[in-house]
């Protein structure tokens, strides 16, 4: 793929909607109608007690990330895609399960769209948290970043009160715009992150993800990169390289090589 806005106006694997797509035609026109129909559809792990809810209410409920097809399927067997649903009555997901919905919605719609991985800057004071968004073409002929996790009670816990449609610049780093902040000297390294996955080795994993995703590719066979062992997590002169080069080709937005430099490093 070339990575033109266009390309990106056209289903990968993990969006299709399949044999579901009829459901996205009822769909509201616009980005923010869009985002409350997702957000009326999932409930994220890291937000339960906001709706008064635990981890033993979806205790059954697995954080592995399913293509839109199936979720559609799920969401349907309860309604319509737009039908209110009470937080419990939602399907349990993750960020990158809201960034892969809305992207699916935009697609359908004919938007150019596509799911980011990197680090945000409003999940807490300091630091930037591993974190999947949504970036759109908008009429304007621009990309904008839209957090579709952030619903209004997220909000108000995070006292955040820029347009989630449209975030600033800086509110989130693709992996590749954190990387070469931390390769200027401009940024700590264990800023990235979340516990004891942050560091340069976890913002490689990021930086694999996130070109990967700009292919299409937003779950991969190879998506185990978390488990990276403690011998691997100490990033020599060869291994900065490889992420320099990754960085600058997510940034070229190229991706038609993503498999051949990914695959022998990681395996």
């Amino acid at each position: 793929m070339t990575g033109a806005p266009h390309d990106y106006a056209i289903h990968g694997p993990w969006t299709d909607p399949g044999p579901h797509a009829e459901a996205l035609d009822a769909l509201p026109a616009g980005t923010g109608p869009l985002v409350e129909t997702v957000q009326g559809l999932l409930i994220h792990d890291a937000g339960l007690h906001l709706y008064g809810l635990t981890a033993a209410d979806f205790a059954e409920a697995s954080r592995a990330t399913r293509p839109v097809s199936e979720r559609l399927a799920e969401a349907r067997a309860g309604g319509s895609l737009t039908s209110p649903r009470a937080p419990r009555d939602r399907a349990f997901g993750t960020c990158r399960d809201y960034a892969l919905l809305l992207t699916a919605f935009l697609r359908h719609r004919g938007v150019p769209a596509r799911v980011r991985c990197g680090f945000a800057s409003y999940f807490r004071a300091e630091g930037h948290a591993d974190h999947w968004i949504c970036e759109y073409r908008t009429a304007g002929d621009r990309w904008a970043r839209a957090d579709a996790q952030l619903d209004g009670p997220h909000r108000r816990e995070l006292g955040i009160g820029f347009d989630i449609l449209d975030m600033p610049d800086g509110a989130f780093l693709t992996a590749g715009e954190a990387w070469r902040q931390v390769r200027a000297g401009a940024a700590d390294p264990a800023a990235f992150g979340h516990g004891d996955a942050c560091g340069e080795w976890f913002m490689q994993v990021n930086l694999a993800r996130d070109l990967l995703a700009l292919g299409k590719q937003e779950v991969s066979d190879w998506d185990f990169w978390r488990a990276v062992p403690a011998a691997r997590r100490e990033l020599d002169a060869a291994a900065r390289a490889w992420c320099d080069e990754i960085a600058d080709r997510a940034a070229r937005v190229d991706t038609a090589r993503a498999a051949s430099i990914l695959k022998p490093y990681w395996l």
